[in-house]
């Protein structure tokens, strides 16, 4: 849980002029479903759509109240995260993460992508919340929300001091991110991952760069992905490739081909994600496919329905990742072959957790100094 220090007002547009949305992944910023009204930009006659300026970035600070966020989803492998940041300005298309702007009264389109948040105070609440007596260490992912290495960590540097406290308590970590900012921390990984405490998954979509453009404006490039996969796995930290999402008729005629380079760049494991159109995402995919793939948008939007019951999502444990249905199952099969035959599907490493250490508690805390007498 958090507190803004201060609030942002949601543009009122809805679609926007590919000029003031140049480098972004949605095309439109309409109003969050929790929202009473919805607003929407014309033009007066005297093009005054024309001089509206392009959509910068913003960042807002945030007081959180907690560090480690807690879930009991059955269907994923990890118990808590943390998420230095809001939004995500990589603009991939297809977040699973965007509908959750709504809840700061912000659009789940280009609001996502622009105005985000930071909580600099993150790494002081997750020392203390590491100090808990009750607490008991298990894997903390980094990267489940939105990318902790997105382009803003090169200033505010939360995901550094929050690998700082991690390293210094030898506190496993899983990273999840889609950029070669991650190289940045490769002393502090290098060391963890030595001790058994640290793994990254990099998540590769498509290797055509194009494509991967206009999915993902603002992330970095495949080969740069790759290259990162390599750095990493030469300093000894293990490298997990999630080819997520999985879109049918776009890039699943891609799997066995991102595996193979995920594998010859050292990735020793691998793991797939069948694409997910919670809330908003789904009017902001059909728009995106509109405009960059149209000649393909039935036939994605159908097949899209044919692995989720007939909808465009089902949100069912179990089936939400990786979908039902022949499509969805020959997906999957077809993944888990490749896999299979690059060695891709032996590993699952576990982390460990027996070198935990709470960490030294500072003075100036008086409940702290108290403790620290026992």
């Amino acid at each position: 849980m958090s507190e803004p220090a201060r609030a942002f007002v949601s543009a009122p547009s809805v679609a926007l002029s590919g000029e003031r949305r140049r480098g972004r992944g949605a095309l439109s910023n309409a109003s969050g479903r929790f929202e009473p009204l919805t607003r929407v930009e014309e033009d007066d006659g005297w093009d005054s759509l024309s001089e509206l300026p392009p959509f910068r970035t913003e960042v807002a600070l945030e007081t959180a109240r907690t560090a480690i966020t807690r879930n009991q989803s059955p269907d994923i492998a990890f118990d808590r995260s943390i998420n230095p940041y809001r939004g995500c300005e990589h603009g991939c298309v297809y977040c699973f993460a965007r509908p959750t702007h709504a809840y700061l009264g912000l659009s789940p389109g280009l609001d996502f992508e622009a105005k985000l948040t930071a909580k600099p105070n993150v790494a002081d609440l997750l020392r203390r919340e590491l100090a808990a007596a009750s607490y008991k260490p298990r894997t903390i992912a980094l990267g489940t929300n939105t990318d902790p290495y997105q382009p803003i960590e090169k200033t505010y540097r939360l995901t550094r001091k929050i690998l700082e406290v991690l390293e210094e308590t030898n506190h496993p970590v899983g990273i999840v991110t889609k950029s070669a900012l991650v190289l940045r921390d490769l002393d502090i990984l290098a060391r963890m991952a030595a001790k058994g405490l640290a793994k990254v998954a990099i998540s590769l979509t498509t290797l055509d760069p194009e494509v991967a453009r206009g999915m993902e404006p603002r992330a970095p490039t495949p080969a740069r992905r790759l290259a990162t996969i390599k750095a990493l796995v030469e300093a000894g930290v293990p490298v997990t490739v999630l080819t997520a999402p999985i879109i049918p008729a776009l890039n699943d005629h891609e799997v066995d081909r991102l595996l193979e380079a995920a594998h010859a760049a050292g990735a020793d494991e691998a793991g797939y994600v069948l694409l997910r159109l919670p809330n908003e995402i789904k009017d902001l995919v059909q728009e995106w496919l509109l405009e960059r793939h149209p000649a393909k948008m039935r036939r994605i939007l159908s097949l899209v329905r044919e692995t989720r019951g007939g909808k465009l999502y089902d949100s069912g444990w179990g089936t939400r990742q990786t979908g039902e249905g022949v499509v969805a199952w020959t997906i999957g099969r077809r993944f888990e072959m490749a896999a299979r035959r690059l060695g891709l599907d032996r590993r699952h490493l576990r982390l460990r957790t027996d070198l935990f250490v709470p960490p030294v508690r500072r003075s100036g805390d008086a409940r702290s100094e108290q403790l620290s007498l026992f």
